[in-house]
């Protein structure tokens, strides 16, 4: 016997609830409060937001109003919206995300579209192509969707960041294009046995001491171990640029996010490795240099 479906409570249709949850939003105060609520309703409703304005005069069940009362109760403590809803859009390509990874930023997609420009839509001979710091996957899985045509691989410190990664990286098509590394940094590959003509990174860069004034969405919720980038917030950055040669082939690329701060820094270690041309620097739409790309010389 099927369990009868609850009762609706015509006060609470999906225009006034999402008067009163904007409102409440606003109140504690949370960023984006229609956005918010009309994100969370969809997801409690298993449809797109755009369909909630076709049915604002819906009224909703009283399980439907549990779940999404839930779910304020989340935000209003400052828990991100796409760990409560588990995927989060970047790229264009809907990314499933988990306290165990980072959540994609907007401003990485300017290392996405500096590496596509790099890499040949169509090559004569395939490219390969490594991620440093997978996270959720969304920069390789991204590059791999819109550049079937090369050879992937990523590595990662964190197995479960690696496993959502590999789960990313299914979901698009492309699980078989893309092998997986656990390790820090470059540590699980061999100098001798892989080399790379791109190696792109998005690394931990926040200064460890300003850990603690990140909004909380951030410093409560997120990986601590994706975000400290040491005393500078340059550990990884120096690591990175330190080591990269062994596994870049003649007249590769690296490409590396860094902070918005850091460009100085970056071009001066770059310079005096003595391995690499001179830095080109990318800005993002604040104007902030965002992606350092240099060539292996």
């Amino acid at each position: 016997m099927q369990t009868p479906p609850s009762p609706i409570d015509p006060r609470w249709t999906i225009l006034k609830i999402l008067q009163w949850t904007t409102a409440y939003f606003k109140s504690h105060p949370i960023d984006s409060p229609r956005l918010t609520a009309e994100i969370l309703l969809a997801h409690t409703l298993n449809t797109k937001r755009i369909d909630l304005y076709t049915r604002f005069d819906q009224p909703l069940t009283k399980d439907e109003l549990a779940v999404f009362k839930a779910l304020i109760k989340r935000r209003v403590r400052r828990e991100p919206v796409a760990y409560i809803t588990g995927n989060r859009e970047f790229f264009g390509i809907d990314f499933d995300v988990s306290p165990f990874v980072l959540i994609p930023r907007p401003e990485t997609e300017f290392l996405v579209e500096a590496a596509l420009a790099h890499i040949p839509k169509i090559p004569s001979t395939p490219l390969r192509i490594l991620e440093v710091g997978v996270g959720s996957g969304a920069v390789i899985v991204s590059l791999a969707v819109n550049r079937p045509e090369h050879d992937y691989a990523a590595s990662d410190i964190s197995v479960n960041a690696l496993r959502k990664a590999a789960v990313n990286a299914r979901k698009n098509g492309i699980g078989g294009n893309i092998r997986f590394f656990a390790g820090d940094v470059f540590a699980p590959l061999s100098p001798s046995a892989c080399s790379f003509d791109v190696i792109v990174s998005n690394p931990p860069y926040v200064p460890a001491s300003q850990l603690t004034a990140l909004e909380p969405e951030v410093r409560d919720f997120e990986p601590a171990l994706a975000l400290d980038g040491g005393a500078d917030g340059m550990d990884i950055i120096r690591k990175i640029i330190n080591e990269a040669p062994q596994y870049l082939n003649n007249n590769a690329l690296l490409m590396l996010e860094i902070g918005f701060d850091q460009k100085d820094r970056t071009a001066q270690l770059i310079i005096n490795d003595g391995r690499y041309s001179y830095p080109e620097f990318i800005k993002d739409y604040g104007g902030h240099h965002r992606v350092a790309v240099m060539h292996k010389i």
